[in-house]
């Protein structure tokens, strides 16, 4: 970050201050900082290497925030608080920290892994490393064949541990592309088998063009693949034009069928101002909600705003961040939630009916320039939290264990984190997490797990983009 005073720097610096204000940390990166550091961190002759083992003003999240923001004195790195937003400084130091950690991972050895835990040794072997872009969720055809969505817009088949190179074609336009936003989870219709239907959700703007200035919102659609096309498509849910953001991020979405059949989804808060309103609070807004609809994209009669005028009836709970997790469990039927929280306030919820879960009116978490968000971590009518990570963990998918291959582990609940590469087990009994453990860590961004059709657990990660399989030896 080069403080050069060339009147194409002042100009493109001019321009991008313009630009959305809301951008994934890698955007910032690129923006603003490849000039000096590097497109892959590793320096040039105008900066130092942000991949050192040692950095010299310090490793820790806040070091390098700090730095970022106050810029160093009589030196060419500028003071970027003058040009960047707190929560835009925040994302830079997250996509700075991860690809540090990452760069740890690529170092260790290319054969296959093995992690220690309380009561097995996990084998982690790599199934897919190449051709997938920045995966994000990943649902079982049958015995050999798996779906994985692509944040860029993409739908991949894996095909007996083998990605197939041929793409399915016809997907809509997903717009906002980015490292919170485009193609995000899938699910497969109960009956799968014999009618074909595949959901998915996405960031979508009704102009269809990559204008971030756009009104947009998350989608969901359903559709179907015959001969690697996407066919058929239905809207499930689309808010109106009078409730879209403009400039948003945030977007959730997390995709959950249960066992009577109701298909669930979450909308993140779209990071809006909370200057400007509490929106993940009022039903007659989409934004930070979870909802629950029949398949077809019709409303159950005991949502807790059916029928009231004014009001999106398929919610179901709001006052949500940003649930990226949902999962059902195997006995009780009780479906729990992750919430990836701000700086700290990282959460694990049981979804209730009606259910209001506090954001932005209560928080466990601060902005990302340790700047209160609230004072409150509770208040009366808003439910409390399970268990919250500070700091945080950048919390993320979530899935009960379950099958014949994880006998001691039945029935508990894996978390997976962003920021901090892991895998966490959770003994949960009702509204109480009993214990937990991290049983997998530095794998890369740990974006979603599922148990497979073999009983093996299947993980999806970013930074590196891979599809692995975790075994127990013992």
């Amino acid at each position: 970050m080069k403080a050069s005073h060339s009147i194409a720097f002042l100009t493109g610096l001019i321009l991008a201050a313009f630009s959305a204000s809301a951008q994934s940390g890698e955007k910032v990166y690129k923006m603003y900082c490849t000039g000096c550091h590097g497109a892959d961190l590793k320096g040039t002759p105008a900066g130092t290497s942000l991949l050192a083992e040692s950095l010299k003003y310090g490793n820790e999240p806040a070091d390098i925030s700090k730095v970022i923001s106050n810029g160093i004195p009589n030196t060419t790195m500028i003071k970027w608080s003058n040009t960047l937003p707190s929560h835009e400084i925040g994302e830079l130091t997250e996509y700075i920290i991860g690809i540090r950690k990452n760069q740890t991972t690529q170092e260790k050895s290319t054969e296959n892994l093995a992690f220690s835990t309380e009561d097995y040794t996990l084998k982690v072997e790599k199934i897919v490393t190449e051709g997938l872009v920045f995966p994000w969720g990943i649902e079982f055809v049958d015995t050999q064949r798996a779906l994985i969505t692509g944040n860029k817009g993409e739908l991949y088949w894996v095909v007996d541990g083998k990605l197939d190179p041929k793409r399915v074609t016809g997907i809509p336009f997903i717009y906002g592309t980015d490292l919170v936003g485009g193609m995000m989870d899938l699910a497969l219709d109960p009956n799968y088998a014999e009618n074909g239907w595949i959901y998915f959700a996405y960031s979508h703007n009704p102009k269809n063009t990559a204008d971030k200035t756009s009104p947009a919102m998350t989608k969901l659609v359903r559709g179907k693949i015959k001969n690697y096309q996407w066919v058929d498509q239905e809207t499930l849910f689309e808010a109106p034009d009078s409730i879209l953001v403009s400039g948003g991020t945030r977007w959730g979405s997390r995709l959950l069928f249960d066992t009577e059949g109701y298909l669930y989804f979450t909308t993140g808060d779209m990071q809006q101002s909370i200057a400007e309103g509490i929106n993940p609070q009022l039903p007659s807004r989409a934004e930070g909600k979870i909802f629950r609809i029949y398949p077809d994209g019709s409303i159950p009669k005991d949502n807790p705003y059916y029928g009231q005028e004014g009001m999106l009836q398929g919610i179901y709970a709001v006052g949500t961040r940003n649930v990226q997790g949902l999962a059902q469990h195997p006995i009780t039927g009780e479906i729990y939630f992750t919430d990836h929280g701000p700086k700290g306030g990282d959460e694990v919820n049981l979804l209730k009916n009606g259910g209001n879960y506090g954001w932005p009116i209560i928080t466990y978490g601060v902005n990302y320039d340790d700047s209160p968000i609230t004072s409150l971590t509770e208040k009366e009518g808003m439910e409390q939290p399970l268990t919250y990570y500070d700091p945080s963990i950048a919390i993320c998918a979530a899935e009960f264990i379950y099958g014949k291959m994880f006998p001691k582990w039945t029935n508990n609940l894996l978390i997976t984190a962003l920021k901090d590469q892991e895998i966490r087990r959770l003994v949960i009994d009702g509204e109480k997490v009993v214990s937990q453990e991290v049983i997998i860590k530095g794998i890369g961004r740990v974006r979603d797990v599922k148990i497979g059709p073999d009983g093996a657990l299947y993980v999806l990660t970013n930074s590196p983009d891979a599809l692995l399989r975790v075994t127990p030896t013992k």
